[in-house]
């Protein structure tokens, strides 16, 4: 069975919020033409409290982008995003749902960051995604969503580690920083992940 996995789709996430990636909302289209391709579907979504230890605005004199250390590992901290209930945490308002058979939220313990779908940044507590993917019989994780450097990246690396061969669609994601995601992709690339555009499906 093939799963979709959807990587944050979220308003804040998108160009014009508070953590805009650019181009973010070309993804939209792209990801509603390929969900009926799947046997399965299904996202993650940020769900951060607002005191979440990620956000400059919770560490004085710190300002936004600033790296910092966090028990041992390092954190980049950001601007206020997802922030649970809020209207940047939705789904982007054109973003179809209706296939979606579950959403894991992540990144909602204040004390750590999660990037990851599967896990939170330390490796501490599961989201249940691994389990819920090998119970619906999933043999092969297609990743897509944003950001492509970050949660998708993590997601997919994560998703390797707990034995699922993994897919990149590329045109249904888009990177916060293109630069850097060059050598994540060599690096995806060389541990088996397939890189593909949408077209491949039709």
């Amino acid at each position: 069975m093939n799963a979709l996995v959807i990587i944050d789709v979220q308003n804040d996430f998108m160009p014009d919020g508070s953590l805009g990636v650019p181009e973010g909302d070309d993804i939209v289209r792209v990801i509603n033409s390929i969900q009926d391709c799947f046997d399965l579907v299904i996202a993650t979504q940020d769900w951060h409290p607002h005191d979440h230890v990620s956000f400059a605005s919770n560490h004085h004199g710190k300002a936004v982008f600033e790296k910092i250390d966090l028990d041992g590992v390092g954190q980049t901290l950001w601007p206020d995003h997802c922030v649970q209930g809020t209207k940047g945490a939705g789904f982007h308002p054109d973003l179809e749902t209706h296939r979606f058979a579950a959403i894991f939220r992540k990144g909602m313990n204040p004390g750590v960051d999660s990037y990851s779908g599967f896990y939170d940044n330390n490796h501490q507590v599961s989201t249940g995604l691994a389990g819920y993917l090998r119970e619906k019989g999933v043999t092969k994780a297609y990743f897509c969503g944003l950001a492509s450097d970050i949660c998708v990246y993590y997601s997919i690396k994560d998703a390797l580690a707990e034995g699922f061969p993994s897919v990149f669609i590329e045109d249904a994601s888009k990177p916060l920083n293109k630069e850097s995601f060059e050598d994540q992709k060599k690096e995806l690339a060389g541990l088996g992940v397939r890189i593909i555009s949408s077209s491949d499906f039709f």
